[in-house]
């Protein structure tokens, strides 16, 4: 089954790399497109539940003006956030108490957060992987990378990868930020404005997915490859229509990894070998989300899907916030939570879909993905509001 997908996307950006031009998601630019549908009215809903406000904080402008999507990060009793123009925050999870900050002086940051093995990472439109102090916030090390960094590095304490904007994944030494290695990919004439958060297995191997639609693994020490499996397959004779980006982070579940491709299909591969799993064509540029034996995701067209888990039996979908831009579902407790472009927060029913509660959190939206902790839910706006708050 494929779900329904929007194939009129508006191309914003001139050619970065030769041969390759970039479309950018932004859904302000969808809606001054006569050949694209409108993002849905929010409909009125019987509220069965409320979001409360523990704590916010503000971090610098947030998102800023051009379309990037900085997601905070949680380690420990520990949440880190950085804003386009250069603050690095680190908060205590519970209280929300600012323990730290770092500001980058004429530095666009355009990927991050990463955080463990005690260091915050974040990456620059300057082609730098920049590398923090967990504790003081203190800058411990620049490493150079190839091109514009636009998701979160990763760290397992040994090396620390980064994902650029021109198909490749670099890998830097964790204590110094000197290059390790480099594995390099071909990008297609068309791709969005994006790339995956790669991971790194307890096993020690590094699994990212490309603009090309393939998912590869190759050792963390080293680079060396590993496996390498196609998670869609360009289809159609407009470039706009072979677009097959594998953008939606990926998520490690157990022995698999669950990924997402545009115009292509959600997957689960062996993170061993690379074996298929499970599959079924879908289009979505967000990550997965599992609870209640199910596997979540929010299609292009902001359909949030339910999906049983191994099957292509599709256990309900819901389709009130059509076109809505909406973020990746992220399960808490009963319940998902979804954001969308004008910043509302929508708690849904893992068991029917059905929207139960809902809350406006940021004015100017929310495209970040959101984190869920300790039964609470963390959502970064666009206008630079963290926030904590509680499903009641």
């Amino acid at each position: 089954m494929r779900i329904a997908m929007k194939k009129t996307l508006t191309l914003l950006a001139l050619p970065l790399f030769a041969g390759c031009s970039i479309i950018n998601l932004n859904p302000s630019t969808w809606f001054n497109d006569d050949e694209v549908d409108p993002p849905a009215e929010l409909q009125a809903i019987d509220e069965e539940v409320e979001l409360r406000r523990i704590w916010s904080a503000n971090i610098g402008n947030g998102q800023g003006g051009d379309y990037f999507e900085l997601t905070p990060a949680i380690d420990g009793e520990r949440i880190f956030a950085a804003s386009q123009d250069g603050n690095i925050y680190g908060f205590e999870l519970e209280s929300g108490d600012a323990l730290w900050r770092t500001r980058l002086d004429d530095e666009v940051v355009t990927g991050g957060v990463g955080a463990g093995r005690g260091l915050v990472l974040v990456g620059t439109a300057d082609a730098e992987v920049i590398a923090f102090n967990q504790f003081t916030g203190e800058e411990l090390w620049r490493g150079e990378v190839t091109s514009e960094v636009l998701s979160p590095p990763q760290t397992d304490g040994d090396v620390v990868v980064a994902q650029t904007v021109d198909g490749k994944l670099i890998a830097l030494d964790a204590a110094d930020g000197s290059r390790r290695w480099i594995y390099e990919t071909s990008l297609p004439a068309l791709t969005l404005r994006g790339t995956n958060r790669p991971v790194i297995t307890p096993q020690g191997f590094v699994i990212a997915g490309f603009s090309n639609g393939t998912l590869v693994s190759v050792a963390a020490d080293d680079g060396i490859w590993r496996w390498e499996e196609r998670i869609a397959i360009p289809e159609g004779r407009y470039d706009i229509e072979r677009v097959i980006d594998a953008d939606g982070d990926l998520q490690l579940d157990g022995n698999r990894v669950l990924a997402s491709s545009y115009q292509g299909n959600v997957m689960a591969f062996d993170t061993a070998t690379g074996r298929i799993v499970w599959g079924m064509e879908a289009s979505s540029y967000q990550a997965l989300d599992r609870g209640f034996g199910n596997i979540y995701f929010s299609s292009d067209d902001s359909h949030v899907v339910a999906v049983r888990d191994n099957s292509n039996d599709i256990v309900w979908t819901n389709e009130d916030l059509e076109n809505r831009a909406l973020t990746g579902p992220r399960t808490v407790g009963n319940y998902i939570a979804v954001a969308d472009f004008e910043g509302y927060l929508h708690v849904i029913s893992q068991i029917d879909g059905r929207i139960v509660g809902r809350s406006r959190v940021d004015n100017d939206g929310v495209r970040a993905n959101i984190l869920a902790d300790g039964g609470r839910l963390y959502v970064f706006g666009n206008s630079g509001a963290l926030m904590a708050l509680a499903i009641q």
